[in-house]
């Protein structure tokens, strides 16, 4: 069971006594409201460290916490049946697919809604996460404006930053790349398409921010290539008038894999075609092998001749001349790098957490086997939303804090976590896109395994742990 302790914690401004609660949750963004929410219901203290100023995280257009990656165009591209939460459903007058100031607000509406705003330590930055001496973990903190600083014992630790917020560059650079002569930025800190106006832009990438940001410069830049890797599967957001996670959602949910691929490119072929018809790479894995990319105009707009599709880069060549895999080279004056993101926690000594390659080792992607008390919600990519699921993971959690339920020992989780990687290992492309991949609906089914069994679980450790105490006394 968790309990609150009294920390006297030692700022700038002299020694400021805490009373500290059960829980530390670290972000306020989507996963980290979530948790509140589930804490704030079933009675748990807790208290939310923030960096900005508001919630929301990735989906707060130019936050103030300086680790949005959101752009002005920018729309969900899972539907908002999908990715609404369980227990606060989104207004019904919002389209299909929000843009990210109807997002926001939907988190503004959640956290009032639920009343624990006050909660939310805002424009407080968590330092340092280490274990502490008589257990729990000690959580330092300072606060940006005033300069505070503080620390306090908790019984556990809820780490939400985030896993789009630290921009991974070419991993190593292109042969050339540092003398380029023209601008180079990775995708994090595209905003808006004034960048694009006039240039020759070249977009590396074939995931979903790549796809939207090609589009957006073949309407604003002077010429627009696209170069990738390898090829992908694009998924247009509507299939036969509804939007395709629903379809996909209602009549795919129990299916063997086989059968949704079979179901999957049967529709993808009335729809657009393959992406081969288009000039695209043929991919090198069969659908659902990889993270899907959502889009229905890049194929369109590739069709027009408004987008030039281009292999992988094989050499920045000198000045502003940059020459592809197959021999063809462009004179180009902007390099949009959407190569994806590392996972990493600035607060967390490297030696006691951390994610070489973007590889964790999780039990059902939330529960370090080696640190008790420390959860890690939202880390993960799923097909599919990750509010739902960091919903579903909070729920779990507080069963567990509750004394509700339990956990098998470290031994079996190192065990399952072994299996989980090495069966994503054979369905996912290997790359450090996949580290952190689920699929939606059998991940939630195994969340409420876990809190079936682990309950049943729960109970049992509890009769024998009062059995030893009897024998003992």
């Amino acid at each position: 069971m968790i309990r609150r302790r009294i920390e006297a914690s030692e700022g700038r401004k002299g020694v400021v006594a805490r009373v500290n609660e059960d829980v530390c949750v670290i972000g306020a963004g989507s996963s980290g409201i979530a948790s509140c929410q589930v804490l704030n219901a079933r009675g748990i203290g807790f208290d939310c460290f923030e960096v900005g100023s508001q919630v929301g995280g990735n989906w707060r257009y130019m936050n103030d916490n300086e680790m949005s990656s959101a752009y002005r165009s920018l729309h969900i591209n899972t539907s908002r049946r999908m990715m609404a939460y369980a227990t606060y459903p989104m207004p019904r007058d919002y389209p299909d697919y929000p843009n990210h100031f109807q997002i926001a607000r939907y988190f503004d509406d959640y956290v009032d809604h639920f009343g624990f705003r006050d909660r939310i330590r805002f424009r407080t930055e968590v330092s340092r996460v280490e274990p502490a001496a008589d257990g729990g973990w000690r959580v330092s903190w300072r606060e940006l404006e005033a300069g505070e600083e503080g620390s306090g014992i908790y019984a556990a630790v809820f780490v939400a930053n985030g896993h789009h917020w630290d921009p991974r560059w070419p991993e190593p650079p292109f042969p050339g790349q540092d003398s380029f002569e023209g601008e180079q930025m990775h995708v994090h800190d595209y905003k808006t398409p004034e960048v694009l106006e006039g240039k020759r832009v070249l977009v590396l990438g074939i995931g979903n921010s790549a796809c939207d940001i090609a589009v957006e410069a073949s309407r604003n830049a002077q010429r627009t290539l696209l170069a990738m890797r390898r090829g992908a599967w694009i998924l247009p957001k509507y299939l036969k008038g509804r939007p395709t996670d629903e379809l996909g959602n209602a009549l795919t949910n129990r299916m063997p894999l086989p059968l949704i691929r079979s179901f999957y490119r049967r529709w993808l072929r009335l729809a657009t075609g393959d992406p081969m018809d288009y000039g695209l790479p043929e991919p090198d894995h069969k659908l659902a092998e990889a993270h899907p990319t959502i889009s229905s105009d890049l194929l369109p707009r590739i069709g027009h001749g408004d987008i030039a599709v281009k292999p992988n880069i094989a050499e920045f060549s000198g000045g502003r001349a940059i020459r592809f895999a197959d021999g063809s080279e462009e004179e180009v004056d902007l390099v949009i790098w959407c190569t994806g993101y590392r996972i990493s926690f600035p607060f967390f000594d490297p030696e006691l957490i951390s994610a070489p390659d973007n590889e964790i080792p999780l039990y059902r992607r939330v529960v370090s086997p080696e640190h008790p008390g420390l959860y890690f919600i939202g880390l993960l990519q799923p097909l599919g939303a990750i509010m739902p699921l960091a919903e579903a993971q909070s729920e779990w959690i507080a069963d567990l804090l509750e004394g509700k339920a339990g956990l098998p020992d470290a031994g079996e989780m190192r065990r399952v976590i072994a299996r989980e990687r090495e069966r994503m290992a054979k369905r996912y492309v290997a790359s450090k896109r996949h580290t952190i991949q689920v699929d939606f609906d059998p991940y939630m089914r195994a969340i409420a395994r876990e809190r079936r069994n682990g309950g049943l679980l729960g109970r049992v450790r509890a009769r024998r742990t009062h059995e030893l105490k009897l024998g003992a006394g």
